[in-house]
């Protein structure tokens, strides 16, 4: 005999028995890993020294948002050179209207002519070419249409900016410290989305597919999410001889921190059976499978 308090302190609830979906699930363990799709490993793509740091360990950050600034002689070197060759275009231009002008009046030789377009044609090839080098580190037609007006200081200045919205989960950078172009200098990751790598047992590879769906529990009052197999490594790990499967799982909120340690729960398949019940409703009493009825 319990009483509904009794029931109610020990968790007991009680439900219908009837017909029903019987799922074949397998566990596995698995761990919330950053999205790799949504990770950026921020370079400065100049060599320089680092005159300002703007973020730390953490911070989240919008898109286009500065994150350093460094003072690069080599940037300095590639606006100079587009400066000089922008001006460079400008009087091979001047000269080539003017000479094109006199051999159309037959005052000027077809040699100088040619020459004046040859010279023309090399300066649009040197401009075009600085024009890139400087699009490759990210500066737009806008701003180099306003370089020349810009103050002499700025030549070395270099904004390393955020890729994306995110926040900063490696730091690697201090001020005055020197830089290459391809060190990494942040690492930002957009957790709005992480994946979860559940470990498929050598037992179990036959039977997990792309597309099961998967409940993944974390505990902790973090409540169970849904979602399915998006893909499933084709390699099995040397040490733990398990193949990995993802699941894809929006993070509403910011509950599934990375490093987590998860359940996931997998369908393997769903079998329509008359009576159903609970697997946690069955008991073992002189080594048999019963379940308790109330009456």
């Amino acid at each position: 005999r319990m009483t509904e308090a009794q029931m109610k302190e020990f968790g007991i609830q009680l439900a219908t028995a009837g017909s029903g979906p019987l799922k074949a699930q397998v566990e596995l363990p698995g761990e919330i890993v950053p999205n790799a799709d949504r990770v950026a490993h921020v370079v400065p793509r100049v060599p320089g020294v680092v005159r300002e740091v703007r973020k730390v360990l953490g911070d989240h950050v919008r898109k286009g948002e500065i994150l350093l600034v460094l003072d690069s002689k080599e940037l300095a070197d590639n606006k100079a050179a587009f400066l000089s060759a922008r001006e460079k275009m400008d009087l091979h231009k001047a000269n080539f209207d003017r000479e094109e002008d006199l051999w159309k009046k037959k005052i000027s030789p077809t040699q100088d002519y040619l020459q004046a377009k040859l010279a023309l044609s090399e300066a649009r090839i040197e401009l075009r070419s600085a024009e890139q080098k400087l699009h490759a580190l990210g500066f737009s037609d806008d701003y180099l249409e306003q370089l020349p007006s810009q103050p002499d200081v700025s030549y070395i200045r270099y904004e390393v900016i955020a890729p994306f919205d995110g926040v900063i989960i490696e730091k690697h950078v201090a001020l005055g410290e020197a830089k290459k172009e391809d060190a990494e200098t942040f690492r930002i990751a957009d957790l709005r989305s992480v994946w979860v790598n559940l470990g498929v047992y050598q037992k179990d590879i036959p039977s997990v597919r792309v597309g099961h769906p998967v409940v993944v529990s974390a505990g902790h009052g973090i409540p169970d999410m849904t979602g399915k197999i998006s893909y499933i490594d084709p390699l099995v790990g040397e040490q733990t001889r398990t193949a990995t499967a993802r699941v894809v799982l929006p993070n509403r909120g910011g509950q599934l921190r990375p490093g987590l340690f998860v359940t996931g729960r997998v369908t393997l398949s769903t079998v329509p059976v008359q009576v159903l019940v609970p697997k946690t409703a069955l008991q073992t009493m002189d080594e048999k499978t019963v379940v308790f009825v109330k009456n």
